[in-house]
């Protein structure tokens, strides 16, 4: 039986699991969560289903098996049961894939996964919570080109708002630099939330936004976290104790494929958002396994870092100068926050080492803590990158667990205070 005390949430498109662990730090329960990407999948039961803290665990009903789903074989399969947990839900949260809107890629309006979205409203007029939160990325917010008359078409997330607005729900929206609720890096994304029409939550509201209550909440927030609310925490900051210089390397310990290094974790340098990462434990984190780069990559990346402004994408100039074909590349700086983490680990170069990131270094920039293990493959190629989803994927398509937990935060208090 349902605790009444207890508020709820359901994850659709629940990647890895940041969103969804972040709210349970907020204090909310998961019901369950629904992931196709059996990878993705393999990491969030790893931490939040088979996790031995009962609060990180997802409730989880008898009749969903524990696997990965596509959420319109979950539609398909469980209408029924879907639709008896009308009124027992109180947040649908669900970042639908962003690669059609994202502006690092081509933005497609008939790209198949924006329709997954659609999927979404399905399940809220089935279920029918109290409050919605879509995350995504920018571009989300943008309207796309039409090639037959170049006129523009408007925004998905105006669609997306107008058939929620259908649905008996008031509206907000936002792009939200997440850099300012403690991730260290630079990361702008839309955020939306629906509170459904007559509920309590949009009284204590008045006429604010949630937006607004978000805003309002920052500093205490960061100051319950330990983290300082005038300025962003840096690179160094959440990744100092990390680097290889000084460190001892040994043979990687989690990796599927033999001949590669880690170091051997044994913390030199700390800070406050290092102590928060490491809060819930004190075991070596996992992900370390470093690049094997070539002695010409390594020298590429050397002059990079040497020549090229940091904490900024090189410019063509740079990459004509340098004979480097990649389009985005930033080297970071080590007094601000990273680039925005993607899902490709050759994005970003380190501030002081001519290397990549680790899988680790990614998931720390995103806020993931160091006791979250990661499962399957560091990284894939070819034909099978449409298909797999290994680790720098799951990290660079999750939500920042820090910036869920300051919206768990606000909605809570929303609902309950």
């Amino acid at each position: 039986m349902r605790d009444e005390t207890q508020l709820t949430f359901v994850d659709v498109f629940a990647g890895c699991g940041g969103l969804s662990l972040g709210l349970m730090k907020s204090g909310w329960r998961g019901q369950f969560a629904i992931e196709k990407n059996p990878d993705a999948f393999a990491t969030l039961s790893a931490n939040l289903i088979a996790s031995p803290r009962k609060k990180d665990q997802f409730l989880w009903p008898e009749w969903l098996p524990k696997q990965a789903w596509d959420i319109s074989q979950v539609l398909s399969n469980y209408e029924k049961n879907v639709s008896e947990l009308c009124g027992s839900i109180d947040l649908l949260a669900g970042g639908p894939p962003c690669q059609g809107f994202s502006l690092a890629g081509r933005r497609n309006n008939n790209d198949p996964r924006n329709r997954l979205t659609e999927e979404y409203i399905r399940l809220v007029k089935l279920a029918k919570p109290r409050i919605l939160l879509i995350e995504n990325v920018r571009g989300f917010n943008m309207a796309f080109k039409k090639t037959s008359d170049d006129s523009y078409e408007v925004a998905y997330s105006e669609k997306v708002s107008q058939q929620l607005k259908d649905c008996g729900y008031r509206v907000f929206s936002s792009l939200v630099d997440l850099s300012r609720y403690g991730v260290p890096q630079k990361r702008r994304r839309f955020i939306l939330i629906a509170i459904k029409e007559h509920d309590v939550a949009l009284t204590r509201l008045g006429d604010a936004s949630p937006f607004d209550v978000l805003e309002r909440e920052r500093r205490r927030f960061l100051s319950d976290k330990g983290l300082a609310f005038d300025r962003s925490v840096t690179a160094r900051e959440a990744i100092g104790d990390l680097e290889v210089d000084g460190s001892e390397l040994i043979d990687c310990n989690d990796s599927s494929v033999s001949g590669f290094r880690q170091i051997a974790y044994a913390p030199r340098y700390t800070s406050p958002y290092i102590k928060l990462m490491r809060r819930q434990g004190n075991s070596s984190p996992d992900s370390l396994r470093l690049p094997r780069h070539s002695e010409s990559t390594r020298a590429t990346f050397a002059l990079v870092m040497n020549t090229c402004d940091k904490g900024k994408t090189i410019s063509a100039d740079d990459r004509a100068r340098l004979g480097i074909k990649k389009q985005a590349l930033t080297p970071l700086r080590d007094d601000a926050p990273s680039a925005t983490i993607t899902t490709l680990p050759d994005d970003i170069i380190h501030y002081s080492e001519a290397r990549v990131l680790t899988a680790r270094e990614n998931a720390r920039l995103q806020s993931f803590p160091d006791n979250y293990r990661f499962v399957g493959k560091y990284t894939t190629g070819g034909k099978n990158r449409r298909i797999d989803c290994p680790r720098y994927t799951q990290i660079g398509n999750a939500v920042p667990p820090l910036f869920a937990e300051a919206v768990g935060r606000m909605l809570k208090g929303l609902i309950k205070s």
